[in-house]
């Protein structure tokens, strides 16, 4: 018998719809539970799993997450019937899930967060299927606005977010794309922000415009004078923002890039630059 893959949404008018938003967790809205196959308890979804088998109290051997694709049994919220993954209970017919994806054994109320599979991800996403498309090489989905124009980082979601270490491909929190092309939650970046940190925490890369903050440097060091011993002191500088080396006068302030005008700056350890006639006399 050939059976529908595809994720079904239904009518709400319909009689199954008994106990529609009446049950659920602060994740889903939905009227089943879960049999998680990996520890054979019941959960209201697998990321109330997830919460529960990795909190500080498990012991770090014991931790670990449920397998979606894996997931065989449900139990009706109305009827308390156990059974296969379907989206219509056996017992009472009742609806467990408007949206219902066979493929990722996923039951949601709340068809309003437009969800939707997607084959190249292997799972279900949020925010209608029109409106973003898969990157093969990214191996995740973007919005349709980036279509033409966002940077390819290989496998850029299946990696932790770098400030707050949370698994981002399956995240269930908004994520935005740094010009870099890494990617991060949206609020880790606010977050960022809000302690003034304007570059990438991965690549160091500034992420926003930096013009105005330029110019204040800019001021900064012209206006702030150095002794006498370290006027004619030449270091070496790697850029962040262009990736370039160059050599320049060494300050206290900031040191900034010849090439492209940024002070998101580092000094390259080890290195001396043979312009610098006081530290050639000191070796």
């Amino acid at each position: 018998m050939e059976v529908d893959l595809e994720p079904k949404v239904l009518d709400t008018s319909s009689m199954t719809e008994k106990g529609y938003e009446e049950f659920g967790c602060s994740h889903y809205r939905r009227r089943c539970k879960i049999r998680a196959p990996c520890c054979d308890e019941i959960f209201d979804c697998r990321q109330c799993h997830n919460d529960a088998k990795n909190s500080i109290e498990i012991d770090p051997f014991d931790r670990h997450e449920v397998p979606r694709h894996d997931i065989k049994r449900v139990i009706c919220s109305l009827c308390d019937r156990e059974q296969d993954v379907q989206q219509h209970c056996i017992n009472c017919g009742v609806c467990m899930g408007k949206y219902f994806c066979s493929k990722c054994n996923f039951f949601d109320d709340d068809v309003s967060k437009k969800q939707y599979h997607c084959d190249g991800c292997g799972i279900c996403r949020i925010g209608g299927a029109e409106n973003f498309f898969h990157c093969d090489k990214c191996g995740c989905c973007y919005s349709m606005m980036m279509k033409n124009s966002h940077k390819c980082v290989e496998k850029a979601m299946h990696h932790n977010c770098a400030v707050c270490f949370e698994f981002l491909f399956d995240t269930t929190k908004e994520i935005t794309v740094l010009p870099c092309g890494h990617t991060i939650h949206l609020e880790c970046v606010r977050e960022m922000e809000r302690h003034s940190q304007y570059s990438c925490p991965v690549c160091s890369k500034s992420f926003c415009d930096m013009t105005r903050v330029w110019e204040r440097l800019d001021r900064d060091v012209a206006s702030t004078g150095m002794p006498q011993i370290y006027q004619n002191r030449r270091v070496w500088i790697l850029c962040n923002d262009c990736g370039e080396n160059s050599e320049v006068n060494f300050h206290f302030v900031a040191h900034k890039c010849p090439i492209c005008s940024s002070y998101n700056t580092k000094l390259t350890r080890g290195r001396i630059a043979t312009g610098s006639s006081e530290i050639m006399k000191t070796v």
